[in-house]
C-alpha cells in the first residue's frame, strides 16, 4: 500500500539551472552549518518533473561544502520518483512523500530547499506547511521556502529556522542585466506575500521603495546595471534594515529581516 504523503501533486515545471541563485544563497548560509554536522543530509522538497535541479544541488554542495553531503529529493508523484531513481548515485537518492519529510531512520535534515511548491496552494496553508517541515529540520537546521521564474532570472524566498513557525529573513535575487525595475519581482513573490502586494502593506512599500532608489541612481547606468542596483540597495538601507553586504549585493540579492514585510 502506498503510504500517505502531506501535500498535493504540482505541474512540476522545471528547468536546467533554474535554482542556480537560491543554491548560491544556500552555498553562503549552510556552508558552516553542514560542516559541523553529524548527518550532513539536504531535502530537496518538490523537485517536479524531472530532478535535474535536485541533482544540481547535489553536485554544487558536494564541490563547496563538504564531499560526504548527502541530498535526498522528495517528491509526492511516485512516477516522478521511479523517473528519478535512474540517476541516483551515492550520497544522492529520491524518495515518496510530502511536507511530512520523510527520511529512513528518523534521520532529520540539515537543510529543505522547497522550491515553486506552496505557489500552488492557499496561502491559508502557508504557516502549516512551514510548520510541518521545520519540524523535520535538525536542530541547527533551516527551511528555504520560495518561488522563482522559468529560467531562474527572477527569484524570492523566505528562510525559517528549525522549529520556527515565522521566517527569519526575506530575500530577492535578480539578474540585473535584465532588470527594469526591482518590483519586477511582484509574480515570483513567495506565497505568503504575493497577494499581498498592494497598497497598505508592507511589501508593497517595500518595492516601492526599492523601485524609487532605482530610479534615483539612474546616473549609474553608464557604470553597468550591477553597480546601479549597488547604489539603489545603498539608498535603500536609509529607509530598511538591509542584511549582509556589497558581496552579496553585487550578486543582485538583497536579504531583510522578515518582519520588514510580513503580512498585516
Amino acid at each position: 500500500m502506498t503510504p500517505s504523503v502531506l501535500g498535493d501533486i504540482t505541474r512540476g515545471t522545471t528547468n536546467p539551472n533554474r535554482l542556480r541563485r537560491i543554491d548560491r544563497w544556500m552555498l553562503h548560509v549552510v556552508c558552516p552549518i553542514i560542516r559541523n554536522s553529524k548527518d550532513p543530509v539536504v531535502v530537496d522538497l518538490g523537485y517536479g518533473a524531472t530532478p535535474i535541479t535536485t541533482q544540481e544541488m547535489f553536485h554544487r554542495f558536494r564541490k563547496h561544502v563538504r564531499p560526504d553531503v548527502e541530498v535526498v529529493g522528495i517528491e509526492i508523484d511516485p512516477i516522478r520518483v521511479t523517473q528519478a531513481l535512474e540517476i541516483v548515485e551515492p550520497g544522492l537518492d529520491f524518495a515518496y512523500g510530502g511536507f511530512e519529510v520523510p527520511l529512513p531512520d528518523a534521520r532529520k535534515p540539515i537543510a529543505i530547499r522547497a522550491f515553486n511548491v506552496l505557489r500552488q496552494y492557499d496561502e491559508s496553508e502557508v504557516s502549516k506547511s512551514w510548520q510541518l517541515m521545520t519540524n523535520r529540520l535538525a536542530p541547527e537546521g533551516f527551511l528555504v521556502e520560495g518561488t522563482c521564474d522559468e529560467i531562474g532570472r527572477r527569484s524570492s524566498w523566505v528562510a525559517l529556522r528549525s522549529q520556527e513557525k515565522i521566517p527569519e529573513t526575506f530575500t530577492i535575487s535578480l539578474h540585473v542585466g535584465s532588470l527594469e525595475m526591482p518590483s519586477e519581482i511582484a509574480p515570483r513573490l513567495p506565497k505568503a506575500l504575493i497577494h499581498r502586494n498592494v497598497p497598505g502593506e508592507k511589501i508593497y512599500d517595500f518595492l516601492q521603495e526599492f523601485d524609487r532608489t532605482w530610479l534615483g541612481n539612474s546616473a549609474m547606468i553608464p557604470f553597468g546595471a550591477r553597480q546601479r542596483w549597488v547604489a539603489a540597495v545603498e539608498a535603500l538601507r536609509s529607509s530598511y534594515p538591509i542584511l549582509d553586504n556589497k558581496v552579496r549585493w553585487r550578486l543582485g540579492e538583497v536579504t531583510i529581516p522578515w518582519d520588514v514585510v510580513a503580512p498585516k
